[in-house]
């Protein structure tokens, strides 16, 4: 079964160490408060999180080399906007997620049929994370609230700097007073959002002991090797994010308050993205990369269905009665909401795309339209109320005319 929690495009508010957020929520000591205090000041220290090897001060943003590690570069030296890039250790912690969690959503959190075609490819090496498997997957009938953590790569520049930093951080029991800097209490801040208790910080390092040995074993040889593969469908998505769909969908984006970043293709994802902001700086939006044979547009579809998560979680809280929020129904709405503004946006900015994302969105639903059109079939298959419905299209419009 699907975890209870529903995932969406953004973190829970206490999860998201965010200037524009103002702080991470309700503080549990002294340290956290000072770690808010820290936000509210500025982002001190902004960016992917880097952990050198001697605890010190850290800043910088990062760039991806062709083999996949990310490395310090100079702010001034990114490109302007919105770019297209891949990281291996998000794909690495996405495909640990991938293969320990059931996912019978109706917008999966990952790639259909993904962890059955790594159990295909993946040798039988008896590493630790298959070892552990069966621990690691209770967990997350134990606290459905583990789903979140899916995001926290984002927050580091590459695998040794996640390695290392989760280390310090079970070594000091996930205790934020005992940082030693700024950088390291951010760390340890935002770990100890996803992992409070020592049992989920048990499962922690059981998943990235497991994990560093899949990576030696399998994934990163694979990870390559499907960059080499997938080269042309990455340059056919940024060829069409910047030749014809970025200006149009990014008119929205900077109304909306997103900020130019990084638009990270991933292996493991299917329709639901996970997008997260960094710091003052660094806004990252993570999608599908899609196979080869496979559509490149397919990526356009989950960058339109991203973009428009904040204006349609507003759409269902704004007009959710009491009693739908505690029964769960605007959680669901939430994530039809999505989907239907995507479709909506996409209407209004590159109509060209409205078919096939409805199509592409009803085959993630197991549907499969065939010849037939696919617009009376995409709306019953993602049902709204008519006032969710109408606050939606009111709110995109209202964001794509500057209001």
């Amino acid at each position: 079964m699907v975890p209870a929690v529903a995932l969406t495009n953004r973190l829970p508010r206490f999860a998201r160490p965010s200037c524009a957020r103002g702080g991470i929520g309700r503080a549990v000591s002294a340290a956290l408060l000072l770690f808010a205090a820290l936000v509210a000041a500025g982002c001190g220290s902004s960016g992917p999180i880097v952990v050198a090897t001697t605890p010190g001060p850290q800043t910088g943003s990062t760039q991806e080399t062709a083999q996949g590690t990310a490395r310090p570069q100079d702010a001034s030296a990114a490109t302007a906007g919105w770019r297209i890039d891949v990281r291996e250790h998000v794909d690495l912690w996405l495909h640990g997620f991938a293969l320990l969690q059931d996912d019978a959503s109706l917008v999966p959190y990952f790639r259909p049929g993904y962890r059955d075609g790594q159990r295909a490819l993946r040798p039988s090496t008896n590493g630790q994370l298959d070892a552990n498997r069966a621990v690691l997957s209770r967990r997350f009938g134990e606290n459905a609230n583990l789903t979140s953590a899916q995001f926290l790569p984002l927050y580091f520049a590459d695998w040794d700097d996640m390695r290392r930093g989760v280390e310090r951080f079970l070594r000091d029991n996930g205790d934020v007073r005992a940082a030693r800097n700024q950088e390291e209490l951010r760390m340890y801040a935002t770990l100890r959002t996803y992992f409070p208790t020592s049992e989920d910080r048990d499962w922690l390092r059981l998943f990235v002991q497991g994990l560093d040995d899949e990576r030696s074993r399998f994934y990163r040889a694979y990870w390559i090797q499907q960059q080499q593969r997938r080269a042309s469908q990455r340059s056919a998505v940024s060829a069409l994010w910047a030749n014809s769909y970025g200006a149009a969908i990014g008119r929205f984006m900077r109304n909306n308050a997103q900020r130019d970043g990084t638009i990270l293709l991933s292996l493991p994802l299917g329709g639901e993205g996970r997008t997260l902001a960094v710091g003052q700086r660094d806004n990252f939006m993570t999608v599908n990369f899609p196979g080869e044979g496979d559509d490149p547009r397919e990526a356009i579809y989950a960058v339109a269905h991203e973009v428009v998560g904040s204006v349609a979680t507003a759409a269902v809280r704004d007009n959710a009665s009491a009693a739908e929020q505690r029964s769960g129904e605007s959680g669901r709405w939430a994530t039809l909401a999505a989907v239907r503004g995507g479709a909506m946006l996409l209407s209004r900015v590159a109509p060209d795309l409205v078919t096939g994302y409805e199509r592409y969105y009803l085959s993630l639903a197991r549907i499969d339209v065939g010849a037939n059109d696919a617009a009376s079939r995409f709306d019953a298959t993602y049902p709204l109320p008519s006032k969710i419905l109408d606050a939606l299209q009111r709110q995109i419009d209202i964001v794509l005319g500057g209001i």
